[in-house]
């Protein structure tokens, strides 16, 4: 199901002396969170002033965090993005979680986590039977969040208690 809020990435320490903090991006690449101009930390809406990438983290400047005292409270806390400012082609692992999962109009289960590899991610799916199925379009045919719905196509050895 699509989420009003996708979790982006955590505040984990500050930067500087005039509000930056440094967050450690949870999206597939700490430049994809420079394409945002606002975040939500808290329930509060934030202006993303500016943003640009330092290694494997974004330094982020926030609208109205203008001091180091006021960054440091923001430690530890979640950046969230608006879903209505990303791509509707783009599907996020917390959209996931739920989604009823059927093959060839059979339901298997529901999609219970997502597993992250180098290769691919993991769609792990509990219902009569466990399985894991990659994230690859050979077996996932269709997703449709809006009816909460995947169309896989499962192969020997995704079910997870076969021998």
């Amino acid at each position: 199901m699509k989420l009003p809020f996708i979790k982006a990435g955590e505040i984990v320490t500050t930067h500087g002396v005039r509000g930056e903090v440094k967050v450690l991006p949870w999206l597939d690449s700490p430049e994809d969170l420079c394409d945002f101009d606002r975040c939500r930390i808290d329930g509060k809406e934030y202006t993303i002033t500016s943003c640009r990438v330092q290694k494997t983290c974004n330094l982020v400047k926030l609208s109205g965090v203008d001091t180091m005292e006021a960054a440091q409270a923001m430690r530890g806390k979640v950046l969230e993005l608006y879903r209505e400012d990303i791509d509707d082609e783009v599907i996020f692992a917390d959209e996931l979680i739920g989604v009823q999962v059927l093959c060839d109009g059979a339901e298997l289960g529901k999609i219970v986590d997502v597993l992250d590899y180098p290769g691919n991610s993991v769609y792990v799916v509990k219902g009569e039977y466990s399985y894991m199925i990659p994230a690859v379009k050979q077996f996932i045919l269709a997703t449709d969040l809006e009816e909460n719905v995947m169309q896989v196509k499962i192969i020997e050895g995704m079910r997870t208690d076969e021998d």
